[in-house]
């Protein structure tokens, strides 16, 4: 079954996006189209370390479709508080692939950026655009009871990148355990951003890092506590260490 990244961490209470860098899951190979869905209310919205709701809470939800022979294409949106250039809500579109071999999980597509809700011709800069493309791959694989991840997320030379000639790298490693006999996981993450989107004078780079656990309530419901921080960018509000909260469902 495909679930992209961000609804994963919203149904398992680590939403807000704290390790999302790919949006996809690798799926099972099968002939048989499903299609899930998740919606979660967070009390900010943590996307690689950076708060995009100024510490407010935000509502988020998605819903994605597993194709035959492992693709996928999906959807998720959250609320936001982008300002006038971005508006009051992000919405992202995705398709990929993921499979199997041996012990390694392997994911990898393409994902859209949206901000339907802004006005970048009146932000007060000239012509700014927002949306924008990324690639991403990862690979996971479970050591003991931990499941690791190691992926990357590119997002190459486009209008919305810096000024139309940079790019931007995000590598991130996501360590991930359930508590034997008992209804709670807990998550470890750390990520590397360099480029524009590092919201950085520090020649562009900066790490973050997160830690969280979730509690199931039930099969769907979940709830979560979890800790964010960015080293090596200080935008006040913006990239702020601080905990949230999330509550999910999962369908």
């Amino acid at each position: 079954m495909s679930t992209s990244i961000r609804g994963l961490l919203a149904a398992t209470m680590l939403a807000g996006s704290l390790f999302a860098a790919a949006p996809a899951l690798a799926q099972e190979e099968d002939s048989a189209v499903s299609v899930s869905a998740n919606v979660a209310l967070v009390t900010d919205y943590r996307f690689r370390g950076y708060s995009l709701t100024d510490g407010d809470p935000a509502l988020q939800g998605g819903i994605d479709v597993a194709l035959p022979a492992g693709f996928y294409v999906g959807t998720w949106a959250s609320t936001i508080s982008g300002g006038t250039a971005y508006g009051e809500m992000e919405l992202d579109a995705y398709a990929g692939w993921g499979g199997e071999f041996g012990a390694l999980t392997v994911d990898a597509g393409v994902l859209y950026y949206i901000y339907p809700t802004g006005d970048g011709e009146n932000s007060g800069f000239d012509n700014i655009d927002t949306d924008f493309f990324e690639t991403y791959a990862s690979l996971s694989a479970g050591i003991g009871p931990v499941t690791a991840t190691v992926g990357a997320a590119y997002t190459f030379e486009q209008d919305a990148v810096g000024n139309g000639d940079q790019d931007n790298i995000y590598l991130y490693t996501d360590l991930a355990a359930g508590i034997p006999d008992t209804p709670i996981s807990l998550t470890a993450h750390v990520g590397y951003n360099d480029g524009p989107f590092s919201y950085s004078k520090a020649n562009g780079k900066v790490w973050d890092f997160g830690v969280g656990a979730s509690y199931a309530v039930t099969e769907s419901l979940s709830l979560g506590i979890n800790y964010a921080d960015v080293g090596g960018s200080n935008v006040e509000d913006f990239s702020d260490a601080g905990v949230f909260f999330t509550l999910g469902y999962s369908m």
